[in-house]
């Protein structure tokens, strides 16, 4: 007689390396040049969806930049006021799903002179637009070398 499964049986999920459906996909252009623009460059990247994150992480490193990436606003203030400073930070505008906003991370990095674009799933302006009018904004979906443009343009204002 066979049993039935344990509905509750616990059950272990292992991350893929990468995500398996990638949702940009990095240009040639871009993985070809070993003087991509965020190459060398470290990069704080905060967005609360794993998948998102986890792929403009991919982007970016394959670009030759190093990345630190976290999932909140806390882990991106601890991250910013105890390690070596980033050279650029992309932040995603609207956090978890009460929609806390990451302005108080863009006004740290604001503070250590870290320039950074904001992504948004949102057209139109915001906040986020009105307290910071010179960061760059990616309207979601975005594609690898809109990502890329957008943190070069924050790193020359």
């Amino acid at each position: 007689m066979r049993s039935a499964p344990d509905k509750f049986a616990k059950r272990e999920y292992v991350a893929p390396a990468r995500p398996a459906v990638p949702l940009h996909r990095m240009p040639s252009s871009l993985s070809d040049d070993p003087r991509a623009p965020v190459d060398g460059k470290r990069i704080l990247v905060l967005d609360d969806e794993f998948l998102i994150g986890l792929d403009i992480q991919h982007v970016l490193e394959s670009a030759g930049a190093s990345v630190v990436y976290v999932s909140t606003a806390n882990d991106a203030a601890a991250a910013i006021e105890s390690g070596p400073p980033f050279d650029v930070a992309v932040l995603d505008v609207l956090l978890g799903r009460d929609h806390r906003s990451s302005l108080g991370v863009a006004e740290a990095l604001a503070r250590h002179n870290t320039p950074f674009v904001f992504l948004t799933g949102m057209s139109g302006d915001g906040i986020h637009t009105k307290q910071f009018p010179d960061a760059p904004v990616l309207i979601k979906p975005y594609d690898s070398e809109a990502l890329i443009a957008a943190l070069q343009t924050a790193m020359r204002r």
